[in-house]
């Protein structure tokens, strides 16, 4: 009996080493920072978003999984003046004819699967979901110790924004706006 308690003990030492419990690593919101840019053809435009709340999850150094909620209600425009049309174009971004944040108050993210690139660079495959709206999405993402980098392209008009979309609406000329949008995140926690 005494040798079947040593071996017993001896295995679950050697199972706990082997296996890698996840440890989830809360980002720090006001930390972090979401960038977007919007481009048309005659120039782009650029603001912030805020994240809410979000975490990655690690198995060991390695990324395996991450959610993440973002603010639409925030949304705002870096790139003009008060005065100079940055209150319009934020009350038009924020109108149903793109985000909808009356509505849609919060967009999320949440990682379906995670592969290795590169040392501390992941694949990440998420669903994405802007309006009501989950769509697959797919990007780079890069970790350090205490941050995550990434830069995601988002086309709007798989989320029903289809706004002066060239691929929705003919004879725009100039006034046509570019169906992918990017954001630029940098993520601490």
């Amino acid at each position: 009996m005494k040798n079947f308690k040593s071996i017993a003990l001896a295995l679950v030492v050697v199972l706990s080493t082997i296996s890698v419990s996840a440890q989830t690593k809360k980002v720090d919101a006001s930390k972090s920072s979401i960038v977007w840019t919007g481009k048309k053809v005659t120039g782009a435009h650029e603001g912030t978003i805020n994240l809410k709340d979000g975490n990655l999850i690690f198995k060991g150094k390695t990324l395996v999984g991450g959610t993440f909620n973002v603010d639409m209600t925030s949304m705002t425009v870096t790139d003009l003046k008060a005065g100079q049309g940055k209150e319009k174009l934020e009350g038009h971004l924020k109108a149903d004819d793109f985000f909808g944040t009356d509505k849609h108050e919060t967009a999320t993210l949440v990682f379906k699967k995670v592969t290795v690139k590169s040392p501390n660079v992941y694949t990440v495959n998420g669903d994405l979901t802007i309006k009501g709206i989950a769509k697959p999405v797919t990007f780079d993402l890069a970790t350090t110790a205490n941050s995550a980098t990434t830069k995601v392209i988002v086309d709007r008009t798989k989320y029903d924004i289809k706004y002066n979309s060239g691929n929705f609406f003919e004879n725009l000329g100039d006034k046509v706006i570019y169906d992918d949008f990017d954001l630029a995140v940098v993520l601490k926690f």
